[in-house]
């Protein structure tokens, strides 16, 4: 399965964040992936095969 994903784009991991939220916007694509949380803001930065292993699907552009 093609998981396909842009810029701004808001998916769902397959763990939620600690503050209780599990949709995240995409902020930065390249080698490696920033995300924000959409509950508390926080910030993530990880390479682009573990966004593809932890993300579950894309919510909505």
């Amino acid at each position: 399965m093609d998981k396909t994903y842009e810029l701004k784009d808001v998916v769902e991991m397959k763990k939620p964040h600690p503050c209780g939220v599990n949709r995240w916007e995409i902020i930065r694509l390249g080698a490696d992936i920033r995300i924000r949380c959409t509950g508390c803001g926080h910030l993530v930065m990880m390479p682009r095969r573990e966004f593809d292993r932890k993300m579950k699907k894309v919510l909505k552009d």
